[in-house]
């Protein structure tokens, strides 16, 4: 009693009744969180029992959430003509009680991209990602858009990109979403992505060169360069050089190259351990799909690395990442042997 004393907590009988000052509020994706007024400051716990809570089920019929011009959710009961900042399925709020982890690592290869964001309000983030209309990219942006970030999804085909916005749209009509062209496989693409973007005005928190082609035939791009390295490496070495500036600025910001394991089936080194750029851009002779696929994820790591040591020190981090095994994306459409393989290995390998 002495502590609930000294912590003011002592007027209230009930575990559940909230001290003088506090209020119970809710997230977009339902998760209770209290507002002490007196110190202006938010809290998980209850102030009291310390449990964490979210409220269970759907609003209620006649019911709309909106937010107002300061980022607050309120709530619109359209039956009975009247407005309220109070959650009215705060009446129905089920305790939190995450298991206890064995480990310190908190997520592992199951977790989900909704489950990481929880209880997350990314409101006036500003978000970029390369490939966003479909696979990975899609589910990225997805879900970093119902968690109020401004997402904006550079895509080769706007058509396309337009309808994965829809979708978006479709689960939350007040997601900030938007669709620019971008196709890494033109170096002036790339420029016009980046001058489209940087006339808007706006901050960049988070970068995701997610991009990539897999197993494509030999072919050389507007550039010069073997489709492979420029689109999935060289493309996005391109974008980030030009959105450098806007990073900074807009700190803490950071950069997520989307990688693969398969960059340790490779060497980008001659014989003799020196540099070989050849094999970066190889002609059609010297050209196998995988191995091009594969040098090009080694050249987003070391990017990425390197990246990191550079903007770090300015408030802007770089990480790398290998996404899954044989994730069923459309990564694999240039070639049917991938197609089969892909589609076997399905049952045994993490979904979108």
């Amino acid at each position: 009693m002495a502590a609930l004393k000294y912590a003011g907590l002592e007027d209230t009988d009930s575990e559940e009744e909230l001290p003088p000052g506090w209020e119970e509020r809710t997230t977009k994706d339902g998760w209770v969180y209290y507002a002490n007024h007196l110190e202006e400051k938010t809290q998980w716990e209850h102030p009291k029992s310390g449990k964490r809570k979210r409220v269970a089920g759907d609003l209620p019929y006649g019911w709309e959430q909106e937010t107002d011009e300061n980022g607050q959710l309120y709530f619109v009961d359209h039956i009975n003509k009247r407005t309220t900042y109070l959650d009215p399925r705060l009446a129905f709020t089920v305790e939190d009680n995450p298991a206890k982890p064995t480990t310190r690592q908190r997520y592992d290869g199951n977790s989900t991209a909704m489950e990481i964001l929880q209880g997350r309000d990314l409101s006036g983030k500003v978000v970029i990602i390369t490939g966003a209309n479909s696979g990975i990219g899609f589910e990225t942006a997805k879900s970093l858009a119902l968690h109020g970030a401004h997402v904006i999804l550079a895509c080769r085909s706007l058509s396309r990109g337009n309808d994965a916005v829809q979708r978006i749209l479709g689960e939350w009509h007040k997601a900030k979403v938007e669709a620019m062209t971008l196709d890494l496989a033109s170096l002036q693409s790339v420029q016009h992505f980046a001058e489209a973007f940087k006339s808007k005005n706006l901050p960049l928190h988070i970068l995701i060169c997610n991009a990539a082609v897999f197993g494509v035939p030999w072919c050389l791009t507007e550039d010069g360069l073997e489709s492979t390295f420029q689109v999935n490496h060289l493309g996005h070495f391109y974008l980030v050089q030009l959105l450098e500036e806007v990073l900074r600025q807009s700190s803490p910001a950071r950069v997520v190259v989307v990688s693969s394991e398969s960059h340790r089936f490779t060497e980008i080194k001659d014989s003799s351990g020196k540099l070989d750029f050849s094999l970066l851009s190889p002609s059609k002779k010297e050209y196998w799909a995988m191995l091009a696929y594969n040098r090009s994820k080694l050249c987003n790591v070391l990017f990425s690395n390197e990246l990191n040591r550079r903007l770090s020190p300015h408030g802007v981090t770089s990480n790398s990442l290998h996404p899954g095994n044989m994730i069923y994306s459309s990564l694999h459409r240039n070639w049917w042997v991938y197609t089969l393989l892909f589609t076997l290995a399905r049952p045994f390998t993490k979904s979108m």
